[in-house]
């Protein structure tokens, strides 16, 4: 199962961020966990200096901006 961060601090782009990412897995088919990371030192630990983020597995993936649910099927069929 593929766990699926998003990092922000909840403004509408992080979640626009969630909503691509769960659309992208269940397109995929792919089983994941998604969880939202909002501390920002938890956030800052990941090496994030710009939000929203998206880690996959634990390593950033985008950061700064909100890729579309394709894109993020392109990331996710990467891993």
């Amino acid at each position: 199962m593929k766990k699926i961060q998003i990092l922000g601090p909840g403004c509408w782009k992080c979640h626009k961020l969630a909503e691509n990412a769960e659309a992208a897995a269940r397109e995929l088919g792919i089983a994941c966990q998604i969880e939202k990371i909002t501390d920002i030192n938890e956030i800052m630990s990941f090496g994030v200096m710009r939000t929203p983020a998206l880690a996959v597995d634990g390593q950033i993936k985008t950061a700064g901006k909100v890729p579309s649910s394709e894109e993020i099927q392109s990331i996710l069929k990467l891993k």
